[in-house]
């Protein structure tokens, strides 16, 4: 596949793409990232990929970072808390119906985000999801700043206690691929490292907050030149025991102790009773887990007012009961992760076609059938690998007719109205408008 439906649409001259009819460029998205993502020669889909993100910055979807409000949220608070979303298959698809609920209620303050094992599973590397993202906000009319954001980027401690020069060189290499697909949004993630063995709260964090530095020294070296990255830490390893005050100062003074960037740290990921994806029962049901709200509201007021960060992350929110969400903004949460929740919604919709979900199920079963831990249930075990089924039957997923992914994607829409609502993220366009301002910032396309 060429590139000759870019150039009914598109000019490029001294490697800047120009657009030749704005209307053609939005009926013409559907086909063009298609193509892109399904691309078999490797260069040729980065190309086509850089040319999906030029012509969307020149269509008004630029991506950005969320600094400059969070900056703001930390002098003082607006009530609303900042969704962050993982999108794990029929990216596109999904994001537009983001994009469609966030100009309906005017939402400005929401993010998209990809995990380090995410881009592993799903089979999308940063470039892709960054392409993906901003094809949707061109067919979708949407203009302003696109928040994309590197979600835990993570030192994995089993591979660092092997080898931690090649391990710290990974994530280095992962946090520099992402800035390039233009990223401007990383959360760094080295909770895993904290050390209990030691006498002090500062010491066991030291190995936290001083792989963070390092990292974040390395994320401001790669900045563009009129962009301030935002860079998020981690104190609770999510899954594990709450986080404490005591810990939250131990490592944001032990960060700023070492740390020799300019900008430090925009808001703090803790722990407060939740885990990713959630508890899954032997039916396949979730358990109602309970949150520490007064956690989350004391550490929130702590990291604002003493170190003027936005406030706190909650990692594993989206398997929450409906009424949870009302208490993020009341609690002061700057930021909460979402990803599974929109998973369910997709394999569970009863328009999916029976036989497609039978047949993802039964790779799985198959194919990672060594994660089947004794005493799981079928159900339990498929809840908990089907996140794998994205990647392997990318493609298929994508060609789904549209009488499938319709009725799919008004579940989600559903769902997003209903988050944004209760975060009070509606009528935020003012306010990202004010506090941030989009860089262009220059990509030479060479075809």
């Amino acid at each position: 596949m060429g590139f000759e439906n870019f150039f009914e649409i598109i000019d490029v001259k001294g490697g800047k793409v120009f657009l030749k009819n704005k209307d053609k460029v939005i009926s013409s998205m559907d086909k063009l990232i298609f193509d892109a993502v399904f691309e078999e020669n490797d260069e040729e889909r980065a190309k086509k990929f850089l040319l999906i993100k030029e012509i969307a910055k020149e269509m008004g979807a630029i991506p950005s970072s969320i600094q400059s409000l969070y900056e703001e949220m930390g002098r003082e608070f607006p009530g609303f808390t900042v969704p962050a979303i993982n999108i794990r298959g029929l990216t596109y698809d999904v994001a537009r119906a983001i994009f469609r609920k966030a100009k309906e209620r005017k939402v400005g303050a929401f993010i998209f985000e990809i995990a380090r094992s995410e881009i592993g599973y799903t089979k999308q590397r940063p470039l892709e999801y960054s392409a993906c993202v901003l094809a949707a906000a061109v067919r979708e009319g949407y203009a302003g700043p696109v928040f994309l954001q590197g979600d835990h980027f993570q030192i994995v401690r089993r591979y660092f206690e092997k080898d931690p020069v090649m391990e710290t060189n990974y994530v280095k290499g992962l946090i520099k691929e992402a800035i390039d697909a233009e990223f401007y949004n990383i959360d760094i993630d080295t909770s895993t490292l904290v050390d209990l063995s030691k006498d002090t709260i500062y010491e066991q964090q030291r190995p936290n907050f001083e792989n963070t530095a390092r990292l974040a020294e390395h994320v401001r070296s790669l900045e563009p030149e009129g962009v301030t990255i935002s860079i998020g830490g981690e104190i609770g390893e999510i899954g594990g025991k709450n986080s404490t005050p005591e810990e939250a100062r131990a490592y944001l003074d032990g960060f700023k102790d070492v740390y020799k960037g300019k900008k430090g740290l925009s808001k703090l990921s803790v722990q407060t009773g939740t885990k990713h994806g959630g508890v899954v029962l032997p039916d396949g049901s979730i358990a109602q887990v309970k949150i520490d709200f007064d956690t989350l509201k004391t550490l929130s007021e702590l990291v604002r007012k003493e170190y003027g960060l936005s406030g706190c992350v909650q990692h594993g929110a989206s398997t929450l009961p409906e009424e949870a969400f009302d208490k993020f903004p009341e609690t002061g949460t700057s930021e909460i992760h979402l990803a599974t929740g929109f998973q369910n919604i997709i394999y569970d919709s009863k328009a999916l076609p029976e036989d497609f979900r039978r047949t993802i199920y039964e790779y799985l079963k198959k194919q990672f059938a060594s994660e089947w831990k004794e005493g799981q249930t079928e159900e339990q075990f498929i809840y908990s690998t089907r996140k794998k089924g994205f990647g392997p039957f990318k493609k298929e997923w994508w060609s789904l007719p549209r009488e499938v992914k319709e009725p799919i994607m008004a579940e989600l829409e559903e769902k997003f109205e209903l988050l944004f609502s209760k975060l009070k993220v509606f009528n935020t366009v003012e306010i990202v408008n004010r506090t941030v301002s989009p860089v262009k910032v220059p990509v030479k396309i060479e075809i």
